[in-house]
């Protein structure tokens, strides 16, 4: 029996990708529920625990060891990942906003966005501080800072747990790097109110070994450059300022007529806040029947109850009551690998609690770094011959927009016969064509992706600009766009929203090239695709493959890579910020970089033949050969690391086969990856190609010239 899948129903949202949000994506990809499409939302593609930070500033660990990659978390998942900071929640259209694009509509919300540590009242703070969180900003921060030479001044306002622990750990970190430093940490109490007094007294001696000098019962008047200036006129000299104080909620919470207890989003033993189908956990949520103070152990233990509520609230299962724990085992990092531990009163200190905690830290971040294989579909037992062949010994990727072969296409299109019209004249290489309409001048083309990243509105930006780039290489004006949509069975209301959200990024894309979207047609389908159909008017004669001139510089407009690195998203093994910057790369339009070019002999978008293939296609177009500078070509960002790793996109073999004389292996592999959204190849006169190439680079593009068209015909690389 043939089965599609079952249909989308209910979307939810989780904003923010904290610890309880990711241990829920984690359980979630190893527990879906059928019918719910999941979003997470978070400003970055990686979320850093807070657990191993003040390991981090000391130096015992590199700044990625604290990153858990949410991309990577939420292809297990299963689920869409929008990079962006929330905006605000409107609860009665149930919608999220985030800036730069459509509301994402939900039907259950969760949010574990933390807190931030900035003090804006505090005069100076802003200017001349570092909130210790966010913790991202916070990390590069400090290791810029750490990496000076000049004699260090460091203070840290707020002698709660946090400020201890990062004070220690930074005294540690410069006295290891032998620079001389002064360190103050400022409360404006007492330091420790938070631990028994044997802890206390413990941390209290450790500080003082480090060279840390306490100021309590001080208050800060203001934050200068180079010093802090107290109350009483003193003056603590630093050039380094972080508060681990004034930990206060996100601001966009005040207005999401939510009820709140000091800023903070109130929640019932369920987690629920106010509003039933809005959740809240971590350090954004204050827990009204059991109120605790902030800390990671509360958000992490919140995690299975979230995710049994979450399931209830989206229609499977019964609610379950979270009931913390009275007291906690605290773990503080003494600076160097030393630890203290205390619970119920009683503390230990010493190598061994720090070799604990390391354990427990790691233990935590490997829930993330080794995420189980899932395993492939097995076959029927009886089945067809071939099948095996058919299906390749990986997923079908979306590197290549899941494009056929070019050998087949060229194969099928050669058999065609020409056409009977006079106002019609194919390009031959492009695939396009040239009407001339009562004198005017038109080009048409087609093009669509299958989805390869789970949120429509990022995928509709990328199709647009890859079928934008057939009009923008011939140097016409985009004129008239029809989409064609192919989503995956989902229920009205869910159609509705996604259609809203591609038809929303569409008439932005579109419009913004010039263009207008006329129309349209959207059916259902087992996946996700979305195409367009366009035309484009020429005022002069279209550049085409054809014009090649021998010793003609070779301008590539974008790095190549796309199809090697969304092979490795597809299957986990790419790092979420390479694909984080190969997706802000392929949503750059190139109607600028067209108009520059507008001189060029002859043009290609680099597009699903890799760049050796559309090179080809122009050589043989031009009847003429290449010499690449295979140093010169840029490539994105894990690419070759990638490649190197044996990752190859679905049609490489194919893309290979066209251009046998260029040698295999290394670099040269990603000639052939199948690229979407890619730069433009141009050919131009050498006098003007290093002009070009700046003012391509001047307006935002990464051009580059590599290599150069010759008149012996074939491709070779520059030895």
């Amino acid at each position: 029996m043939h089965h599609s899948p079952l249909p989308l129903t209910r979307d939810l949202v989780l904003i923010g990708g904290g610890h309880t949000h990711a241990l829920v994506l984690r359980k979630w990809g190893m527990n879906p529920l059928p019918g719910a499409r999941v979003t997470v939302i978070n400003p970055g593609a990686t979320a850093p625990y807070s657990g191993m930070l003040p390991g981090f500033v000391a130096g015992h660990y590199n700044r990625s060891e604290l990153d858990i990659d949410l991309v990577r978390l939420a292809r297990f998942a299963g689920a869409r990942v929008i990079l962006g900071p929330v905006e605000g929640i409107d609860i009665g259209a149930r919608r999220v906003q985030v800036p730069g694009r459509p509301p994402v509509s939900f039907d259950v919300a969760s949010v574990n966005v933390g807190i931030t540590s900035d003090m804006p009242a505090l005069p100076g703070f802003a200017e001349h501080a570092v909130p210790a969180k966010p913790l991202g900003l916070f990390a590069s921060r400090w290791a810029e800072y750490l990496a000076g030479t000049n004699p260090a001044s460091v203070a840290v306002i707020g002698g709660g747990v946090a400020g201890v622990e990062l004070v220690m750990a930074m005294a540690h970190a410069l006295r290891a790097k032998g620079r001389s430093a002064q360190v103050t940490l400022v409360d404006n109490a007492s330091a420790l109110t938070a631990t028994g007094d044997k802890a206390a007294s413990t941390i209290r001696r450790a500080m003082a070994d480090l060279g840390i000098e306490l100021i309590e019962h001080a208050t800060i008047s203001r934050v200068e450059r180079d010093h802090i200036v107290l109350d009483d006129g003193r003056e603590i000299p630093a050039t380094f300022v972080t508060g681990a104080a004034g930990a206060r909620p996100y601001e966009w919470i005040a207005n999401t007529g939510l009820d709140l207890q000091d800023g903070y989003i109130r929640v019932n033993g369920f987690l629920q806040s106010s509003e039933p189908a809005i959740f809240a956990a971590g350090d954004c949520a204050h827990l009204t029947e059991n109120p605790r103070p902030k800390a990671g152990v509360y958000a992490v233990r919140e995690a299975p109850v979230l995710f049994n509520n979450l399931r209830a609230a989206l229609g499977a299962g019964r609610m379950r009551r979270y009931q913390p724990q009275k007291d906690y085992l605290k773990l503080i990092s003494l600076g160097g690998k030393s630890a203290l531990a205390e619970r119920l009163g009683t503390s230990f200190s010493g190598p061994l609690m720090w070799k604990w905690k390391n354990h427990i830290d790691q233990s935590f971040m490997n829930k993330f770094r080794d995420l189980p294989e899932m395993a492939r579909a097995s076959l029927p037992r009886n089945h067809a011959a071939g099948m095996l062949a058919a299906l390749g010994k990986k997923p079908m990727c979306g590197g290549c927009g899941a494009k056929i072969g070019r050998g087949a296409l060229q194969a099928a299109l050669a058999d065609l016969p020409a056409p009977e019209r006079a106002d019609i004249t194919p390009l031959p290489g492009d695939d396009a064509a040239l009407l001339t309409t009562g004198g005017l001048r038109q080009v048409m083309t087609s093009d669509h992706l299958r989805g390869f990243t789970n949120d429509p509105a990022l995928m509709t930006r990328i199709a647009a600009v890859h079928a934008l780039g057939d009009i923008w290489a011939m140097g016409a004006t985009p004129q008239a766009a029809t989409a064609s949509i192919i989503l995956p069975r989902m229920s009205p209301e869910l159609q509705h929203r996604t259609m809203a959200e591609i038809m929303a990024i569409a008439t932005e894309v579109i419009r913004a090239a010039g263009a207008e979207i006329v129309g349209g047609h959207s059916s259902m389908g087992d996946e996700m695709t979305i195409g367009f159909t366009l035309t484009g008017l020429c005022d002069q004669d279209p550049i085409t493959l054809s014009g090649g001139r021998p010793g003609d510089a070779l301008i590539l407009t974008k790095p190549l890579g796309s199809g090697v690195l969304m092979a490795a998203e597809m299957a986990g093994r790419a790092k979420g910020q390479w694909i984080a910057e190969a997706f802000r790369q392929m949503v750059q339009p190139q109607n600028e970089a067209s108009r520059i070019l507008a001189k060029a002999h002859a043009m290609t978008d680099v597009t699903g033949f890799g760049l050796a293939g559309h090179l080809l296609g122009m050589c043989e177009a031009s009847d003429c050969g290449a010499l690449l500078d295979l140093d010169a070509v840029p490539l994105m960002i894990g690419a070759q690391e990638l490649s190197v790793q044996g990752i190859r996109s679905t049609i490489f073999d194919d893309n290979r086969s066209v251009v046998p004389e260029i040698p295999v292996g290394g670099k040269a592999d990603l000639l052939f990856d199948p690229q979407t959204a890619g730069g433009l190849l141009a050919a131009a006169a050498p006098v003007h190609a290093q002009g070009l190439c700046d003012q391509l680079r001047h307006a935002g593009y990464p051009a580059v010239i590599i290599g150069h068209l010759t008149d012996t015909p074939r491709l070779r690389l520059q030895s």
